[in-house]
């Protein structure tokens, strides 16, 4: 069944790029420098969600002291100087490799800012890789289901045949909202409990992830 896929979609943050622990020390400079309780990684994955408003109040930033949007400006722009900091995720390139060598077209759908997408993924030399990619016009990281409709429509393939890789609820819920079947990991920004609530195939790695395919 795996081999059906023609058109593979993937998330960038998190999935791709292994960004998990850079965004929850950020997070924590944002509640350090307000003088808040600090969260652990454990419960940053716990709490993690989109739009990211949700997660930044469950953490005690109340948006009435501090407006969402400061705190959205400050937390961008720590990471875009950081975020040389991160490599790629664990095997994440050899299944990339994998589905280019098996003509699977892929693309990536992101809540990133489109003009920092393509520049990180041009450091990274994976351009050659991607027909389409897709990211935000902001920097508020809101959603990524109107993207996914937009990216729908320049995929020329069924939506039968898609396959949506990523590492959140959120990226489970666009791919159903597009019509795509969904593989989620469980090293990226939300914790394998969370994911596992969806009715999607959850994987440890991308390791894990390249046998299945391979066996197939």
């Amino acid at each position: 069944m795996l081999n059906k896929y023609k058109h593979i979609i993937w998330d960038w943050n998190g999935t791709i790029l292994n960004d998990v622990e850079l965004c929850h020390d950020i997070f924590n400079g944002l509640l350090r420098k307000r003088a808040l309780s600090l969260i652990t990684l454990e419960q940053y994955r716990e709490i993690f969600t989109f739009p990211v408003q949700a997660y930044y109040a469950k953490a005690g930033l109340d948006f009435n002291k501090y407006p969402f949007e400061e705190l959205g400006k400050e937390w961008m722009s720590e990471y875009e100087r950081r975020k040389n900091e991160c490599k790629l995720a664990p095997g994440v390139i050899n299944i990339i490799e994998y589905f280019y060598n098996q003509t699977k077209a892929q693309s990536i759908l992101s809540a990133y800012p489109y003009d920092s997408l393509i520049n990180i993924i041009s450091l990274f030399g994976l351009n050659k890789y991607f027909e389409h990619i897709v990211g935000l016009d902001h920097i508020y990281a809101t959603g990524k289901l109107e993207l996914g409709r937009s990216l729908l429509k320049k995929i020329e393939n069924g939506k039968d045949n898609i396959l949506f890789i990523g590492d959140t609820v959120h990226d489970f819920e666009v791919a159903k909202e597009i019509g795509a079947d969904c593989i989620l990991v469980a090293s990226g920004h939300q914790s394998k409990s969370k994911l596992s609530e969806t009715n999607a195939l959850v994987v440890n790695g991308f390791d894990d992830l390249l046998e299945i395919f391979r066996l197939a």
